[in-house]
């Protein structure tokens, strides 16, 4: 007998960036930062001692929620800390959106988005992006249309790494209905040069909420650490009704809070992104590609146009696969958009170097 719920069973689930199980591949698929988390991480977890693990965590965070709230200019009501990025969406989806009410996205955007609204039983408003990857300026009023009671937007956006400004942000938390969610989840790889700060929006609009997460810029994905930030109404139910009792355990939230301390340090891995993302781009650019400008720790390649994809297998089909062969994973997507590209996590000088000369082999182009 099939006992899963009808929804559950129509649907399908995420998928994943491909986790080699030996430490020889270069991964360049899942966007994580290439360097280490801060010593004051290392110096925590050295430190960590096994009857900690006697008792329940705090079970808010709230040394963690204190030292966010201090990097932000905010209160610690207008933290939440939740295990990762995705139980923070899973969590707004689940509070604010009821079974058969709309959920709204732009398209292309994180897969993710569409399986967490398959499981509570929502439909989804996708609206395309505009050719240059930008919203279009009539988002908010065609999230209305739908009827949308959440909105997500990714920023800087994935899989393209385009930037909206906070100005039409603001125009958009203004003008929609529903709660809106930006996802920045790969902010801290923002130029310092853009001042780029959406926090305030916050305190102008009660329906806007920052997802945050110590996965790409804290160096920290495999210990699954995220914060929103939200004016305290709209925090307040998912901090005492729909999250889960002890949704972070002691060993992350100890550890959580010793990068956000350490914020500096971390810093100096964003500026090795941001170097390395030029002479990628650059180089990239070299050997045919076209690659959009981004503002993420990864990039968005269109494979050469004097290559033309066979019917059964795109070049940049087989250019993974070919990357995948030599131990360098990227990631493909087999999607409308995006089956002529690939995207590509920014790595380290080594890895980066590495890459391209694959990429000038497989092309036969002279690369230097």
């Amino acid at each position: 007998m099939n006992y899963e719920r009808a929804n559950i069973r129509r649907m399908e689930g995420y998928t994943w960036g491909e986790q080699p199980t030996h430490k020889q591949v270069i991964k360049l698929n899942t966007n994580e930062n290439p360097y280490p988390a801060t010593d004051a991480v290392a110096t925590v977890l050295r430190n960590l001692k096994v009857e900690d693990l006697r008792r329940y965590p705090q079970p808010f965070a709230n040394g963690f929620r204190d030292a966010a709230a201090k990097l932000h200019g905010v209160n610690r009501d207008n933290i939440m800390a939740t295990n990762g990025g995705d139980e923070l969406l899973r969590l707004a989806i689940t509070t604010f959106v009821d079974a058969g009410q709309i959920l709204g996205m732009a398209e292309p955007s994180y897969s993710l988005y569409p399986v967490l609204a398959a499981v509570q039983g929502c439909q989804v408003a996708r609206i395309p992006l505009k050719d240059d990857w930008t919203l279009p300026q009539d988002f908010a009023a065609r999230l209305n249309a739908e009827g949308a009671k959440l909105a997500f937007v990714v920023n800087p956006h994935a899989p393209s790494g385009k930037l909206v400004p906070v100005k039409q942000l603001r125009q958009l938390a203004a003008e929609f209905k529903g709660v809106l969610v930006i996802d920045e989840a790969y902010v801290d790889f923002v130029d310092p040069a853009l001042e780029y700060n959406a926090v305030p929006l916050i305190k102008e609009f009660d329906n806007v909420m920052l997802l945050r997460t110590l996965s790409k810029g804290y160096s920290l994905a495999g210990l699954r650490f995220a914060y929103g930030i939200a004016s305290a109404s709209l925090l307040e139910p998912m901090l005492y009704k729909t999250r889960d009792s002890y949704n972070t355990d002691f060993l992350s939230q100890q550890l959580a809070q010793a990068a956000m301390e350490s914020r500096d340090e971390a810093a100096q891995s964003w500026a090795l992104v941001r170097n390395e993302r030029v002479r990628l781009t650059l180089a990239l650019e070299q050997l045919g590609f076209s690659v959009m400008p981004s503002q993420s720790n990864f990039v968005l390649a269109t494979v050469p146009a004097q290559h033309s994809a066979t019917d059964n297998d795109s070049l940049a089909r087989r250019l993974y696969q070919q990357l995948k062969d030599d131990a360098i994973l990227v990631r493909y997507f087999d999607q409308s958009r995006l089956r002529d590209k690939l995207r590509i996590t920014v790595g380290t000088e080594r890895e980066n170097t590495q890459l391209l000369a694959c990429l000038a082999r497989y092309l036969n182009t002279d690369h230097t």
